[in-house]
């Protein structure tokens, strides 16, 4: 089942949200992760918030496990906020009518 997940990572610049997605090995407007249907990141007061659907929930822990979580250990982030919320539908463009 879809899986909505918003994390929010206080204290944390946008700068740092680019070089985390460099570090991921992912590029503005390329592909996502495996799993990851939509995602997009946003600034907050204080730091950013990133928003996802994922294919399931265990799609999204696997992401974390395996790639996230040891990148943010790694440049010393602390674990983000995390909502999960079921998603009852979701709508993508058809390739021919994607930007």
């Amino acid at each position: 089942m879809a899986t909505a997940v918003e994390t929010t990572f206080h204290g944390v610049s946008m700068a740092v949200y680019d070089d985390l997605l460099g570090r991921l090995d992912f590029r503005p407007g390329g592909p996502s992760e495996p799993g990851c249907l939509f995602h997009f990141a946003t600034p907050t007061e204080d730091g950013f918030r990133g928003v996802d659907v994922w294919e399931s929930a265990e799609a999204f822990r696997r992401f974390v496990d395996d790639r996230l979580g040891p990148v943010l250990g790694r440049l010393d982030i602390a674990p983000p906020e995390v909502r999960v919320l079921e998603v009852h539908n979701y709508l993508i463009a058809p390739p021919e009518r994607r930007g």
